[in-house]
């Protein structure tokens, strides 16, 4: 009878998944075979029309490679930079506990207030970059945020500056259940730093990797917030991530219909990255 019980305890936190995350899903894929409803019009089976205009949409496929070369620069960023602070902050330093906490505290600023202070930094002429460039260099105003070529990645300086500090308190972790007796071992070897770090320490926290590099992939497709009050999608789209454009279809246009077959892919696109770094990594970590 234990199975019973077993089963009743988990049976709240089943229903709230599949309320919350397999039902929705599911909607939304049967959504996407129909059209957008107009009105008293209801919406129609149209089968494959979506899918076959999403593959004709110019700006669809420029918001995909924004969003992979978004994922590109900031997820291996991030998480070294992350990995880095961690070896950093587990040492023995004065003021450690200072240094954690500001390493840590962009985590638990508000998305929104992280964007407008940023935003701040990237105005023209008398935000912060600007101040530096012209009082210590004497270069011109550059609007980092109103350029084609720039825009994408100032706002991925943002989500770097915001995602490594919560990396890092993953790595800490993990870091300080590793034996100090590794160490002493590697000592009596005559081991060097980098190669006690090369054999022991990356191998040991390549399952913390794995679901850093998991939780990175996901963030890197949900950006909204940054987006929203620092670029609006612009300038001509330069900025647009998927997840804003399924929100600017759905919420702006009222194109529902379309705006499901955008997060089908979305879905889609996260399960095989998802797949493909369990894998990988996975594999590595039976490997060490």
């Amino acid at each position: 009878m234990n199975w019973i019980y077993a089963w009743l305890l988990l049976s709240p936190a089943l229903i709230m998944l599949f309320a919350f995350t397999h039902y929705p899903a599911i909607v939304t894929l049967i959504s996407s075979f129909f059209s957008t409803p107009r009105g008293k019009r209801p919406a129609k089976f149209i089968g494959l029309e979506n899918y076959q205009a999403l593959l004709n949409d110019e700006v669809f496929w420029q918001v995909i490679w924004n969003n992979l070369l978004y994922a590109l620069a900031t997820i291996p960023i991030s998480v070294a930079i992350a990995l880095v602070m961690a070896l950093w902050v587990n040492g023995k330093l004065r003021g450690l506990g200072f240094l954690r906490m500001a390493y840590f505290t962009p985590t638990v600023l508000p998305l929104i207030a992280v964007a407008n202070i940023w935003l701040f930094f990237y105005t023209p002429g008398f935000g912060l970059i600007d101040q530096i460039r012209n009082g210590l260099f004497g270069l011109p105003d550059q609007n980092l945020l109103g350029q084609s070529d720039t825009v994408l990645w100032a706002v991925m300086a943002v989500a770097i500056w915001k995602e490594a500090g919560f990396f890092m308190i993953f790595y800490l972790a993990a870091l300080q259940t590793i034996p100090p007796s590794l160490k002493e071992a590697a000592d009596i070897e005559g081991a060097s730093r980098w190669t006690f770090f090369r054999r022991i320490i990356f191998p040991l926290l390549m399952p913390t990797t794995l679901f850093v590099s998991v939780n990175a992939v996901i963030n890197a497709f949900r950006l909204v917030d940054h987006i929203f009050v620092m670029t609006g999608g612009g300038p001509d789209n330069a900025s647009t991530l998927l997840l804003f454009y399924i929100y600017e279809q759905a919420f702006k246009y009222w194109q529902t219909g379309y705006a499901a077959t955008l997060t089908v892919v979305l879905l889609a696109l996260l399960c095989v990255l998802a797949i493909g770094q369990f894998f990988f990594l996975d594999r590595k970590v039976h490997y060490r």
